[in-house]
């Protein structure tokens, strides 16, 4: 049965997409813990970032990296934040957040609620950084 990501990836579910390629696809995260809060996954399905074969994991971490360039570059922050949790959807995926300070990771935050219209801003804003 196929993951939420995947049914993404193929338009079954509708995301506010960053980016994608062949391969790797970045949508907004719908309960961010900042604004710009996007999470970037493997096409494949594979619940564990490090069972991964070496040239996905490779692929997935330079796809990220251009990702979170477009992020910083389209959202004022510090820096963006990286973290791989993996325990609500079994298929792997990295989250950016943009950073004011370490505290903003915190998965324990509340969670933004964004409109419609300002999550779709806020995908075409990192997407034209691209």
């Amino acid at each position: 049965m196929a993951t939420i990501f995947t049914k993404i990836i193929n338009g079954e579910i509708p995301s506010y997409k960053i980016a994608e390629d062949e391969k790797y696809y970045a949508f907004l995260d719908i309960n961010p813990l900042k604004k710009g809060h996007t999470l970037v996954i493997p096409k494949v399905e594979e619940d564990y970032i490090f069972n991964l074969d070496d040239e996905t994991l490779a692929g997935l971490t330079v796809f990220a990296k251009k990702v979170a360039k477009a992020i910083k570059a389209a959202i004022p922050c510090q820096r963006v934040g990286v973290a791989v949790l993996g325990m609500e959807v079994p298929h792997t995926h990295i989250h950016l957040v943009p950073l004011e300070k370490e505290g903003d990771l915190n998965f324990k935050n509340e969670k933004l609620k964004l409109s419609a219209e300002e999550m779709a801003a806020i995908a075409n804003s990192i997407s034209d950084k691209l």
